[in-house]
This record gives C-alpha cells, structure tokens and sequence, in this order.
C-alpha cells in the first residue's frame, strides 16, 4: 500500500532537524523553499563537516511528523459478477466511499551514517451501498457493515555512504481486513508485509535518484517489481519527484510556503474478509464441489490509479494544510478464494470513475527550530 518513498526520505532526508539541501553557490535565483547556508554539514548542520548524501533535494516540501487525512466520493456505480457457479451477480450505486487515515512518523536514530524512523498509520474505509447489497449479497454486506480498516508499523532507514551514495530500505507489517475488535485478530490471516530498497546517488544538491525494488500490494495482489526514484528540481520554481511507476509528480514552487503538485499515482490494497454467511460452491448442475469447503474467507484486491492536483500550504511555522482533487480510476475490486488457498477469483468487480477530494492537515517541524539547527525549507 500504497506506499511512497519519496514522502518518506523528505521525512528522513529532514530528519526533522537535520537533513536539508546545501546550495554550493548563491549565485543563482534563490530556490523555494530556501536553501541551507552554505558550508553546512547536511546532517548535523554543524559547519566544516563532510557532507553526507540523501535522497531529498532543493525544493521539496517539508518533512511531515503526524498526518491526519479524509478523502471523499461522491455516488458512483459498481458491477460485481460472479466467476463460480453458486455466487450472484451484483448491479448498483455506491452512495459514499470515504477514506480516513492517521499517520505518525518519529525519528528513532539519528547519526551521520545511519538515519532510523518508525511509523505508525490508521486508515479506514468506508463504503455505503445504493441497492440490495445490505440484504442480498453477502460480499458487500459485511464491508458496509464493518468497513476496511488498516492498522501498520514501519521503520524507514536511510544509510548515507559518502558525498554521492545513499541507500534507503523500509520494511512494514499491517493487518488489513474487517476485522472489528482485537479478538478478530486470533489468527495470522489480516497480516500482510512489504518492504522497498533504493540504491542511490545525490548528483547534486537539485538532484538525487536511485534504482530498486518493491515488494507489496501497490498494483493488488503480493508481487515483486523494479523501481525507480527521480527527484529534481530545474529551477526555482519548477522539479518532478517520481518513484516509478507508482507514481510521478510535477512540482511547482509558488512560495516559501506554497507549493503545488500534479500528476498521478498508483495505490493497492489487499482486505482479508470474514463472511459471516458461508458461500457454497456449486456445479452447473447445483450439486456442491467435490473437495472445495464453503467460502468463509475472501481476499479483496483492490487498485486505482488517481489522476490528481494537489496544493499544500503553511498555515503555522509547524502547521501545513493538504487541499487534492483529481479522477479516480478503479482498475479492479476483485475477491478471490481464501478459504480453499487455492486463489481462484470469486467475484470480479468493476467501480466507474469518479472525481475525489481530500484534506489533509500534517505537523512539521518549526521553522526556527530547523534555523536553530543551520537548516531552512
């Protein structure tokens, strides 16, 4: 899930305090946000120190603490048809699809050469059907009575090398599912891990990219794929961060404390789901499956693509606000059979686009108190 190292190495190249962006020379327009004085160590912000690279550049927004986000959708229509004999088919409209998520990120260890930061995040989504899924099908039933929730921890390493490499790897465990209380929990059957590693090279102080691999649910289903993380900034106004291909961005640097974002993003979520109905399998001729056991279980493999425009603004030295809408495109929303362990595709779901929206609030670290440290945004 998604799923992103660019926020996360902004959050560990700042390190709250002491990861920034040095300018070799001052003799060209300013940069926004401004850069660090320069003869500043970009780790510790002490002067005469070597220099230590990252995978942030000039321009980039400011490191986020605590992330608290709601995203909403407005009526859209959902076609659900079975692929198993035994199972109905589904037609309507989902009155309200909404998302919740509360992140946190602290940083744990902080030394030149190694640089540590656990995270902690809960999302929920909720969803509200238009048609007989509260009564009719079991499926949707129970995600409109219990919701999706996602409970995660993470810890995020950056490994500085010398003035040029860096690497960057992060590891994270979550249960996702229906799930409604701790005693939900009793098996390992919610729990999902992902990691991501990036080898790199800080070319300048404007430019950082590196090559690696995730391994997680951004495109559904558990798969391995190469990555590549492209962060830029042209000029004073203008940069692109980019973990491809998950997701690419344009920025553009309106301010010290206003900057806008366009481009998209690929976002995978995987829901383990208790029915609380069983579903048998059936032959065409209505007799049951040899050797399969009614359906107690479902994975939900769920991708989107989101075509977006985003705005973040300071509010206070510590406070920013996150304003985004964009078109949401739903590629798939697909059971599968858990219960047998045999992953066969249960039922095969197609959402209509729709436009979204979202607000999002984030805590960053003060401004004087990065100043106090030799660092500026």
């Amino acid at each position: 899930m998604a799923l992103l190292f660019a926020y996360r190495s902004r959050l560990l190249a700042a390190a709250f305090l002491c990861i920034g962006g040095v300018a070799r020379a001052q003799d060209r327009p300013p940069v926004y946000p401004l850069a660090a004085p320069s003869g500043v160590d970009t780790i510790v912000g002490l002067p005469n120190r070597r220099l230590f690279a990252n995978p942030s550049v000039l321009g980039m927004g400011p490191s986020k603490g605590l992330i608290v986000r709601y995203e909403r959708m407005p009526r859209f229509g959902v076609k659900s048809e079975a692929q198993v004999v035994g199972i109905n088919n589904y037609a309507g409209q989902i009155d309200k699809n909404a998302r919740l998520s509360i992140k946190g990120y602290i940083p744990a260890w902080n030394r030149p050469h190694l640089k540590v930061v656990v995270g902690l995040s809960y999302e929920r989504e909720e969803f509200q059907f238009n048609g007989p899924a509260t009564t009719d099908y079991e499926l949707y039933r129970n995600i409109e009575d219990k919701g999706l929730k996602s409970i995660s921890s993470q810890i995020v390493m950056l490994r500085p090398v010398d003035e040029v490499h860096w690497y960057l790897a992060r590891v994270k465990g979550e249960l996702s599912g229906d799930y409604n209380a701790a005693t939900d929990l009793s098996t390992l059957d919610y729990f999902r891990f992902s990691a991501e590693a990036v080898y790199g090279w800080k070319r300048s102080a404007r430019f950082s990219w590196g090559l690696g691999f995730q391994y997680g649910y951004t495109f559904g289903r558990l798969s391995l794929y190469p990555a590549v993380l492209y962060n830029r900034t042209f000029n004073d106004r203008w940069g692109i961060e980019a973990l491809f291909p998950a997701r690419i961005t344009v920025r553009h640097n309106l301010s010290e404390s206003s900057i806008l974002y366009a481009g998209y993003t690929v976002d995978g979520y995987n829901y383990i789901i208790k029915l609380r109905n069983e579903l048998e399998r059936l032959n065409p001729n209505g007799t049951l499956v040899s050797g399969k056991i009614p359906l107690s279980t479902l994975e939900l493999r769920e991708t989107e693509v989101k075509f977006r425009l985003r705005w973040e603004r300071e509010i206070f030295s510590f406070l920013w606000m996150g304003a985004e809408a964009g078109y949401r495109y739903n590629y798939a929303f697909d059971a599968f059979d858990r219960t047998n362990n045999d992953r066969e595709k249960i039922i095969d779901s197609k959402f209509n686009g729709a436009p979204y929206a979202s607000l999002e609030l984030f805590i960053t670290p003060p401004r004087k108190l990065l100043e106090k440290a030799g660092v500026r945004r």
